[in-house]
């Protein structure tokens, strides 16, 4: 059975758990739940790594850990997760939720530990821009798929052949899990964690985080043709700059860009 480490950290302010979210992101930690004054940090046991977290957290701050079964994970996320709900556009909901009515597109995503299940303002922000863009009869990646909730809105949305592609075989799994649910057939899905090798496509999907955004830029815009969009987040709103200069710098344009809480997502153009 595989093991968890949770983290608890206390923290000061929201705007401190957020910017260690991002920070815990970037060493493999990739599920959080956020209280008052505490910050709870999920990472699969062989990929803690105690030096780095206590490189990333401020000097003298306190945390706690726990070592956790996926059982006992699923049995708390079930027991805590909500429908999220963006607009009138799309919804995601767990298998033993109830429909959600009135809405575009209904996505059913199996609650299992990973990120990208909507409740985190990047994949809510994806979601929300996805809306306004042209997805008929397109190609996609989905570079950083997680759960494959944004490979699979994609394919409602019309688009015509999608690549899901993660590097963590927990969220391969999990994905071809949530493409049955849906009843997808036109999304693969494969690991890896480079996008070499890979066909050009006319849209990308990028919610991972600032290092590996800004280090795969020219990988990425060497699978796009001009006109062609990149959507990106994972990042926090004081790293606007370094995200707009890595892909200006790889002849993308900033088309569109949404904020919530500190983190944002940015649409790009490639020129």
């Amino acid at each position: 059975m595989n093991k968890f480490i949770k983290i608890e950290i206390e923290t000061t302010s929201p705007d401190e758990s957020e910017i260690l979210i991002a920070d815990l992101a970037d060493i493999k930690f990739y599920a959080f739940e956020q209280e008052e004054n505490s910050l709870f940090a999920y990472v699969k046991e062989e990929d803690f790594d105690e030096e780095k977290l206590n490189e990333v957290l401020p000097a003298k701050t306190f945390f706690t850990k726990n070592i956790i079964d996926d059982k006992n994970w699923n049995q708390q996320w079930e027991s805590e997760l909500q429908p999220v709900i963006i607009k009138d556009f799309a919804a995601i909901r767990a298998s033993f939720h109830e429909p959600v009515k009135n809405i575009k597109h209904e996505l059913i995503i199996t609650p299992k530990m990973s990120f990208g299940t909507g409740h985190h303002d990047t994949t809510f922000l994806m979601i929300e821009m996805m809306e306004a863009i042209n997805f008929q009869q397109k190609s996609v990646i989905d570079f950083g798929t997680g759960t494959g909730v944004l490979a699979i809105l994609a394919e409602k949305l019309g688009a015509s052949k999608i690549l899901a592609i993660d590097n963590d075989d927990w969220s391969i799994n999990n994905t071809l899990e949530n493409v049955e649910a849906n009843e997808c057939s036109h999304i693969l899905v494969e690991k890896g964690d480079t996008l070499k090798g890979i066909p050009a496509v006319d849209i990308i999907l990028a919610n991972i985080n600032l290092n590996v955004l800004t280090t795969a830029a020219l990988s990425i815009s060497s699978l796009l043709k001009k006109e062609s969009l990149l959507l990106v987040s994972g990042f926090l709103t004081k790293d606007e700059i370094l995200i707009k200069k890595a892909f200006a710098d790889n002849h993308f344009v900033k088309k569109n860009l949404l904020q919530k809480g500190d983190w944002m997502a940015i649409l790009f153009v490639k020129m």
